[in-house]
């Protein structure tokens, strides 16, 4: 079955439709978004584009990811079965690795769920974005063509799960230690003289951890593709089948080094550093 898989994704590597489509290559056109389905209410833009359609496919395959592998049932004198493992396996990375390690014990209960959904989420999403679906918006002879897109290498996209993040962080905050407490947190200990270049400097580190989130994600997943893309483009580029023969290969293992390793390095980083920057504000102290 890997390998079927394995020759599949090579198979739809050799072949880039856009630039059948289009008759050239331009891998920056791949990330543009155009309007698939307009909704405009007065000046606020809900328009369907390509990333949209990722997120809706990418929440409709976590829930049932989620459902898949947590719902079983634990019967005695019977070995547990793959998918029973699979789902331990997440549940205790997203536990033992991720919530303990970055929140508080009175808070794991309450955030758990968040971060652990972050981390579910993040990875479906940016594991179908290397998956070629015939989702590029163009046609070839009336068919669609077939193509790979990461909702998460839209900056849009990052930015509205790392806000998530920092609206709960803040509001776990000042929920915990009131507003005069948590704000003084952010002052450390240093002669008055230097308040006045230390605060705004912790005030601007504040909103780093938001910059730092969204841009992380959509740097490493951007650069991912457009890598892959590129070799591919080589061909059409140069007009040149035969350069196949060392493009293709060397996309490949971009591609593998991207699934194997980036989707999930990110989708880990992403949720632990929420779970620690809420952890951070319930208890500044520490």
């Amino acid at each position: 079955m890997k390998r079927w898989l394995f020759l599949a994704a090579t198979f739809a590597l050799m072949f880039p439709t856009a630039a059948f489509a289009r008759g050239k290559f331009d891998p920056t056109t791949e990330f543009e978004q155009h309007e698939w389905i307009s909704i405009h209410i007065g000046g606020l833009n809900l328009s369907i584009t390509k990333a949209v359609v990722y997120l809706m496919i990418g929440t409709v395959l976590t829930i049932l990811m989620g459902l898949g592998l947590m719902r079983w049932k634990v019967v005695a004198g019977k070995d547990v079965g793959r998918r029973q493992s699979i789902g331990e396996q997440v549940y205790e990375v997203a536990q033992v690795q991720i919530a303990e390690q970055g929140l508080p014990t009175k808070a794991i209960g309450r955030w758990f769920p968040y971060v652990a959904t972050l981390m579910l989420f993040i990875w479906v999403v940016n594991v179908i974005g290397f998956i070629p679906l015939p989702l590029t918006g163009e046609k070839w002879h009336g068919v669609p063509t077939w193509g790979i897109y990461a909702a998460t290498s839209s900056l849009s996209v990052t930015l509205a799960l790392a806000l998530l993040t920092f609206v709960f962080t803040h509001y776990e905050g000042i929920r915990w230690n009131g507003p005069r407490r948590y704000f003084k947190s952010w002052i450390p200990e240093a002669p008055r003289a230097l308040l006045f270049l230390i605060v705004p400097l912790e005030i601007l580190g504040q909103f780093m951890r938001l910059i730092s989130l969204s841009v992380r994600l959509f740097a490493n997943m951007l650069a991912g593709h457009i890598l892959i893309l590129t070799f591919l483009g080589l061909m059409f580029i140069l007009e040149s089948v035969i350069l196949a023969i060392f493009v293709v290969p060397i996309a490949t293992v971009f591609y593998l080094f991207e699934v194997v390793i980036v989707v999930s390095i990110q989708a880990f980083i992403f949720s632990a550093l929420s779970a620690i920057y809420i952890g951070s504000a319930i208890e500044p102290e520490h």
